[in-house]
């Protein structure tokens, strides 16, 4: 593959990447946006997925093909979104003992009949081992054994690996510092990891990064008013409320003080506070009803805002239309997507309806498994 560069212009400066949690984690992305990301071009190896530098991640799936060298192994690994080659390296034992099998066992058995005659000297008497007891070679050679076979694996087998992200050839691949096989006989493993992940990607990989200073946009005022009202509805469990009703929260960000342009100049004419309040007020509600939160299920001249989350109408609606048009040839194997949902609930619920509330609706079913996502982008009932 062709390793894309973001361009300068878009990439946030070098100085800044250490106020990102995911730069010094092991990033758990899908072997997809590993093979996706795009390489800095300020410092070579690192790699930018929605603006976060990352250069070391965290990857579990199943080998899908193997080979091995003198000094490591490459396992090519598929977690069901792509396949990425793995560099595994051997430690110097392991290398040690491939080359002269008979070395480990020598140096073992040496260094318990070392053990033996200072027990000897010790006590005047030499102890020879008894059935059943302690014995450090055979002991040493399970944990060897144990150390091989969680290194060596064959086609089929769980892996996981950790390390850094490097392209090498126009290949991506990740250079192994920890890599093991996984038991997982009944997927317990698999199906803790294809949980977690979505959440990952909600609460962290896919929300931008906030390398800026946090003080330029907490001192916004319209920041401020949105985060005011996100409380209230939070606190109160509020289903849904009138403007007036969230006006006086938003009273104590609007200056009453006059603007002035210099010492000896008339005050400046501008919006009294009351119409300050006003505007405000009106950006914060649209803003939170372009990232679904609230909406108008009617819009008359009596306002009435409804709360996404709290409102159990829509959670209805929106469940009931996964489930009855699951059924449907149509959408059998796959399930609902997420326009057609959105197209009925329109239809069904009301026109007001954005995608951004109805996304929201759809993790709420989703956390609460009343639905499964069997896609990206489609849904259908248990």
């Amino acid at each position: 593959m062709q390793a894309a560069t973001m361009d300068p212009s878009e990439e946030p400066p070098s100085v800044l990447w250490g106020l990102d949690p995911v730069f010094s984690a092991f990033a758990r992305l899908y072997v997809r946006d590993i093979l996706q990301m795009t390489e800095s071009t300020q410092v070579p190896g690192i790699y930018f997925y929605n603006s976060h530098p990352i250069y070391k991640v965290d990857a579990l799936g199943t080998v899908v093909y193997k080979r091995e060298r003198e000094d490591f192994f490459c396992y090519g690994v598929d977690d069901g979104t792509g396949v990425i080659n793995c560099l595994c390296w051997k430690s110097n034992l392991f290398r040690e003992e491939e080359d002269d099998p008979g070395k480990f066992s020598a140096l073992t058995t040496v260094m318990f009949h070392s053990v033996s005659l200072s027990e000897t000297h010790a006590g005047g008497k030499h102890s020879d081992v008894s059935p059943g007891s302690f014995n450090p070679v055979t002991e040493l050679k399970k944990l060897r054994e144990a150390q091989q076979k969680n290194c060596r694996l064959e086609i089929g087998e769980l892996l996981r690996v950790r390390g850094p992200v490097k392209t090498s050839r126009h290949q991506r691949e990740i250079m192994a510092s920890t890599y093991y096989k996984v038991d997982d006989p009944v997927m317990a493993v698999q199906i803790a990891w294809m949980m977690e992940i979505p959440q990952l990607y909600r609460q962290c990989y896919d929300k931008p990064p906030q390398l800026q200073h946090k003080a330029e946009s907490d001192t916004s005022s319209l920041s401020k008013a949105t985060n005011i009202i996100k409380d209230f509805l939070k606190q109160k469990s509020v289903s849904r409320f009138r403007p007036y009703d969230v006006q006086d929260l938003l009273q104590p960000l609007v200056s009453c003080q006059p603007q002035t342009t210099s010492a000896d100049q008339e005050p400046e004419a501008g919006p009294s506070a009351c119409q300050q309040l006003r505007q405000l007020l009106k950006e914060a509600l649209e803003l939170l009803q372009d990232e679904g939160i609230i909406y108008r299920k009617v819009k008359s001249q009596d306002e009435i805002y409804h709360v996404t989350a709290q409102d159990k109408d829509l959670l209805i609606a929106v469940k009931d239309i996964i489930r009855e048009d699951s059924k449907r040839e149509k959408y059998a194997e796959k399930g609902c997507h997420i326009l057609h949902i959105l197209s009925a609930v329109r239809q069904r619920h009301s026109l007001n309806v954005s995608k951004a509330a109805l996304e929201l609706v759809l993790r709420s079913l989703e956390c609460n498994s009343d639905i499964v996502s069997t896609s990206e982008h489609h849904y259908t009932v248990f």
